[in-house]
């Protein structure tokens, strides 16, 4: 005990314990505590620092982490057919079997024709909202911040009843629920995929592991980018995910989120065409009823290629990352 006290105290076994009375002792060794108190406290000052760097570490892993698909069982495929189909103009023939959209889908009004704006729900009351919000919290972020500092997009005046479309060189319509794209196909005469639709198609005509091969390339396709939009402009990957800039931002020189077939080698070849974007860019819904979407976006951390896949969301949710691309049977 005496020991441990004359640690605390800092000072040597030798010296022996003077009653308190005795101010000659007493005065150093609270001078020498004092000293030692001094001493440690920026010690303790250090731990805090290297603890909120920790916590902010791993804040930044269940972040990224959260973004990963689990290990599943792998999908049944389509067995390809022989066979020549017909299939629009806008979608790829696959596996004798169906036709599916070249690139990921933009919505328009199915009336009008008019288009939507990429970066809101196409529900022109809940845009609204997401505006004003947005802009309140712009208005109290940091000046010169990246918050402070990215205007929002402009928002459509007229609702949409939304109709798919699938063109190269637009920017792909995210913010979309299963329900939204489900209602979007549907009015341009086609319809969601089927998961085995989706992931044979996905594969090309090779049946590989990617668009372009049996093993990870990183860059070729749109995902697994180091930067995430909500990091950006909220310093937070977990929240924000309506923001209508987070598809707007540009990371040295080159968009998160970007134009359909601009990855040219993320293609997944069927004969003498192509289906583009099927891994990366946008995450994208396929039919199901419980809610699943493949492919992965921009900064998603997957190296699962065609089989990537999360089922973490109902059918109603909905976030910059969610898109979709249609199937259609064939005639």
């Amino acid at each position: 005990m005496r020991r441990a006290l004359a640690l605390v105290l800092g000072v040597a076994l030798a010296a022996p314990i003077v009653p308190a009375a005795s101010e000659s002792v007493a005065a150093p060794a609270a001078k020498t505590a004092a000293k030692t108190k001094r001493t440690k406290k920026p010690a303790r000052v250090t731990k805090k620092r290297k603890a909120a760097a920790a916590k902010r570490r791993d804040a930044r892993a269940r972040a990224r982490a959260s973004t990963e698909e689990p290990v599943r069982a792998r999908p049944a495929l389509l067995v390809p057919i022989a066979r020549a189909i017909s299939c629009p103009v806008d979608m790829v023939a696959v596996a004798g079997r169906v036709c599916v959209d070249r690139f990921e889908i933009g919505v328009v009004d199915r009336e009008s024709g008019a288009a939507w704006s990429p970066f809101y729900t196409p529900d022109l009351g809940r845009a609204r909202e997401v505006v004003s919000f947005y802009e309140a919290l712009r208005g109290r972020a940091a000046p010169g911040s990246a918050d402070a500092s990215t205007d929002l997009p402009a928002l459509p005046t007229i609702p949409v009843a939304p109709r798919a479309v699938s063109v190269r060189g637009a920017i792909p319509q995210g913010y979309l629920s299963a329900d939204q794209a489900d209602g979007a196909c549907s009015a341009a005469g086609k319809r969601l995929c089927t998961e085995a639709e989706w992931v044979t198609a996905c594969r090309g005509q090779a049946q590989r592991e990617f668009p372009y091969g049996d093993r990870y390339e990183q860059g070729t396709c749109n995902v697994f980018r180091e930067d995430h939009p909500s990091s950006i402009l909220h310093g937070n990957p977990a929240r924000y995910h309506d923001d209508p800039r987070n598809g707007l931002l540009v990371v040295a020189d080159r968009p998160l989120l970007l134009e359909t077939g601009a990855s040219p080698r993320c293609a997944s070849r069927w004969g003498d065409d192509a289906i583009f974007d099927m891994v990366g860019n946008l995450d994208e819904w396929v039919a199901d009823e419980q809610g699943a979407f493949l492919g992965g976006f921009y900064s998603r951390g997957s190296k699962s290629g065609c089989f990537a896949k999360v089922t973490a969301h109902p059918r109603r949710y909905s976030d910059y990352s969610t898109g979709a691309r249609c199937c259609k049977d064939p005639t």
